[in-house]
């Protein structure tokens, strides 16, 4: 029973039988599907429950929009979860095809896009495109992450990167690649792949002989409100605000600024704490 509980609040939805391990359809196979659901439901939490179906619906979205790029074929030909996922959260097939199919149109709407990056709870909006950490991507609005699968389609998503930038002024995604960004307070970029999906023209940056990179503040925004390491981020970030040290944001977005605002402030960091710096005598 505890598996059955636990894929109702991964998935959403109640596991089929062709999906169960055969150790759980013996115990449980002699139960009417009516009654396994009552039993099952009773047991479940309604939160994990509604918001895992809120996100398998969105998945599907997802899934049959890129589908559209390979051919999309009859619902027998998708993989089984996904045939399942549509009988559980659409009314049909061609109900989740339609509706996939207006996600994809709605990249276009640029007003859309925008007010979906605006109102995103994942990621930090600029007044030119939205940042979003990889591992927060799966939080922002659908029409976001089909977003940036579409440009991987494009051009190829790089194996390395840490946040994605999303323009929201024409069409075009860079995925950035900060390996330091969970260990450094202020990571530097290493690495840059940016595509434009008008041109189709794709580009790379390296940094690796740069001696005055790129690097960022306010690592929380990047995240969710809820993201483990947010609290901590967002403690630094508030220290160093009232150090003075985002008075001057035009000087500090490169190391030999950032170094040069720690200098002045009399300030150096430990971690992710800031700490009035030392004098050698």
């Amino acid at each position: 029973m505890t598996s059955v509980v636990a894929h109702l609040e991964q998935r959403g939805r109640l596991p089929q039988l062709e999906e169960m391990p055969h150790p759980v359809i013996s115990l449980l196979g002699h139960l009417r599907p009516a009654e396994l659901k009552r039993l099952v439901e009773q047991e479940a939490d309604p939160v994990k429950v509604d918001r895992s179906a809120e996100r398998g619906a969105l998945d599907t979205l997802l899934f049959l929009a890129l589908e559209l790029f390979h051919g999309r074929g009859p619902v027998s030909s998708l993989p089984l979860p996904v045939q399942l996922d549509i009988r559980a959260f659409f009314p049909s097939y061609t109900e989740a095809c339609q509706r996939a199919d207006r996600l994809l149109f709605k990249l276009r709407d640029d007003a859309y896009v925008r007010r979906a990056m605006n109102g995103s709870t994942a990621g930090k909006f600029t007044v030119t495109a939205l940042y979003v950490h990889r591992r927060a991507l799966h939080r922002a609005p659908a029409v976001l992450c089909l977003y940036e699968q579409c440009a991987s389609i494009a051009a190829g998503r790089p194996g390395q990167w840490s946040v994605v930038k999303l323009r929201h002024q024409g069409r075009g995604v860079s995925w950035l690649d900060y390996p330091e960004f969970d260990t450094d307070p202020h990571p530097r970029i290493t690495a840059s792949y940016a595509v434009d999906l008008k041109t189709l023209k794709s580009s790379f940056t390296s940094y690796a002989d740069s001696t005055n990179r790129p690097l960022l503040h306010r690592k929380h925004e990047f995240l969710t409100e809820d993201d483990p390491d947010a609290p901590k981020y967002r403690r630094l970030t508030d220290a160093e605000v009232r150090a003075g040290l985002y008075e001057s944001p035009h000087l500090i977005g490169t190391e030999v600024g950032w170094e040069r605002e720690l200098v002045r402030t009399e300030s150096e960091l430990r971690g992710h704490r800031l700490v009035r710096r030392t004098t050698s005598t």
